[in-house]
């Protein structure tokens, strides 16, 4: 197992332990000290390759919002380098981590009920379907009843929703659970208020556009059912396009911008 590199000064801690593999949580705290702080979680794409991206990819963001007197939080789940890994052991650790922010409110200076879940990519279909499958878990005194799971408030970037297409091009031995954990195949209402950013050129390997297609039509078919979703379009833009370092980091800081205006909405974080 590698252990990320961050460039900031961040506090480990294990939320959850499978065998010998520590799931860590990357922290950023705020300088300010204070409690009943709200929480953001980051969870990054590229997970389901077997050369994963770091959890460090989301260090930058993090400590954005840590200025802004959030708790962030760059999440390690088990991805496509762990022994035996399928998208279900992301899915449910995913919960943990929520769960275990929730649990350890006090000790973190985080009000409960001000988390927040942000994912790209694999991350993004990880958060949405941490929060959709209830049947997906791992923990042992969890129940389906209990609802501690989940977030206050979602953000995500452009995401594949398909579990079919998913598992074809990654994990041809779950093909045949693909639909129970696809959120495209189980539209209905049960997402927190959600941002959802998506640019007009993310693809899929097999669909040009594909992805920001499937995106637009999840996330109709969502709002129909119920869900508070806010979609914004960014022309022109390929998949990551909000990353640092990208685009001299205009959309980095643009995306960052509208991601704090939505969490100042929701009282997450102070007026400006």
């Amino acid at each position: 197992m590698r252990v990320p590199e961050f460039d900031f000064p961040v506090i480990e801690k294990t939320f959850k332990s499978i065998g010998t593999r520590d799931v860590k949580l990357y922290i950023f705290e705020p300088s300010e000290a204070k409690k009943k702080r709200a929480a953001i979680l980051f969870f990054i794409g590229g997970s389901f390759k077997k050369n994963p991206q770091s959890p460090a990819v989301f260090q930058q963001q993090a400590n954005y919002f840590a200025s802004l007197g959030m708790v962030a939080i760059c999440v390690d789940y088990r991805a496509g380098h762990d022994v035996g890994f399928t998208p279900k052991h992301a899915i449910a650790d995913a919960k943990s981590s929520v769960r275990w922010v929730r649990q350890h409110a006090d000790e973190l200076g985080v009000d409960p009920e001000k988390i927040v879940m942000c994912g790209a990519s694999a991350g993004g279909y990880v958060s949405v379907s941490s929060i959709m499958f209830d049947h997906v878990n791992d923990d042992p005194d969890y129940h389906q009843q209990s609802r501690d799971h989940i977030p206050n408030a979602l953000i995500i970037f452009g995401a594949g929703m398909d579990g079919i297409d998913i598992m074809k091009r990654r994990y041809p031995e779950i093909l045949d659970q693909a639909i129970e954990i696809s959120p495209l195949h189980h539209i209905k209402k049960g997402l927190p208020p959600t941002l959802w950013m998506c640019g007009t050129e993310e693809d899929t390997p097999a669909i040009p556009h594909g992805l920001y297609v499937q995106n637009k039509l999840f996330v109709e078919r969502m709002v129909e059912s119920g869900n508070k979703i806010h979609f914004e379009e960014y022309e022109g833009m390929e998949h990551g396009f909000f990353k640092y370092g990208r685009h001299n980091n205009k959309y980095f800081h643009q995306t960052n911008a509208r991601m704090a205006a939505f969490l100042r909405g929701m009282g997450f974080i102070n007026q400006a």
